[in-house]
C-alpha cells in the first residue's frame, strides 16, 4: 500500500497504547468539517510506502504497541488493506482500524480473520440525513450492517460523532443513540475549527457549549454503556 502520511508516534489514537499513525490516501465522503482535504483529494505530495512503515515497526519493536491506520477511508482499499493488516500482525503488533462503515464486507473479513484489535467508526449523523452531511450518496444498508457487525464482535471498538452544531441538532444527537442502541462505548468529539478544512467556510462553525454537550451525554446513556465528551 501507499500511504499519505505517517505520525511515528501517539499516546491518545490507540486507546492504553502507544502506536503510530498511518493515514491512507482517499475517501468516498466529503465531509465539509474534514481535516485532511488532501487525502480526500488524493493531492497528497509527499506519499509512504509500505516498506517505510515496515521499517518503522521493526525500529519500535519494544517500544510501539501497534499502528492506527486511518484515512482518508481505509477501507476504500479492499483486499491491499487486509494484506497490509496480516503483515502488521505477523510481526507481532495491534492494530486499530478507523473506518466510516461504507465497507462492511471489508470489516467482516478483518474482524473475522483476527486482523484487527481495535475499531472506530465515525457515526456523521442520523441515517436519515447521512447524504446531505457527507454530501455523497450513501448505502444506508451498509452503514447499518458495520454497525451491527462491529457491536456483534468481540473485539474493543468504539463509534464517534464530530459535533458541529449547525449540522446536528439535539433531536439528531438523540437519534444517533437510537441508531447505534446497545453499542458499549460512544464518543462525542468537540469539532474544532483549523486552518485547513475541506470546506474553508467551516472555519466559522462552533460546536456546542460543554454544558449542552454534557446533557446530550446524560441522555445518550439511555442506548449506550458508556458514553463521553471529547
Amino acid at each position: 500500500m501507499t500511504f499519505g502520511g505517517i505520525e511515528k508516534l501517539t499516546l491518545i489514537d490507540f486507546p492504553g497504547k502507544i502506536a503510530c499513525v498511518v493515514y491512507t490516501i482517499g475517501c468516498n465522503f466529503r465531509c465539509p468539517y474534514c481535516h485532511n482535504p488532501a487525502l480526500v483529494d488524493e493531492t497528497i505530495e509527499t506519499k509512504i510506502e509500505e516498506g517505510e512503515v515496515f521499517a518503522l515497526l521493526e525500529r519500535k519493536k519494544g517500544f510501539l504497541d501497534g499502528i492506527v491506520i486511518t484515512g482518508g477511508e481505509p477501507t476504500m482499499h479492499g483486499d491491499d488493506l487486509l494484506r497490509f493488516m496480516a503483515e502488521v500482525k505477523k510481526r507481532g503488533f495491534l492494530v486499530k482500524l478507523d473506518t466510516n462503515g461504507t465497507s462492511p464486507e471489508v470489516l467482516r473479513k478483518a474482524l473475522e480473520r483476527h486482523l484487527v484489535d481495535y475499531v472506530a467508526m465515525d457515526i456523521k449523523a442520523p441515517l436519515t440525513k447521512y447524504s446531505a452531511t457527507v454530501a455523497r450518496p450513501v448505502d444506508l444498508a451498509a452503514i447499518r450492517e458495520s454497525i451491527a457487525c462491529i457491536i456483534a464482535s468481540p473485539v474493543r471498538y468504539e463509534f464517534r460523532t464530530t459535533v458541529v452544531k449547525s449540522m446536528l441538532s439535539p433531536e439528531d444527537i438523540e437519534q444517533i443513540g437510537r441508531d447505534i442502541r446497545g453499542a458499549r462505548r460512544y464518543y462525542l468529539q468537540k469539532f474544532v475549527p483549523s486552518q485547513l478544512l475541506l470546506n474553508p467556510q467551516f472555519k466559522k462553525k462552533t460546536t456546542y457549549s460543554d454544558e449542552e454537550l454534557q446533557a446530550f451525554r446524560e441522555i445518550l446513556h439511555r442506548y449506550v454503556e458508556y458514553c463521553e465528551v471529547r
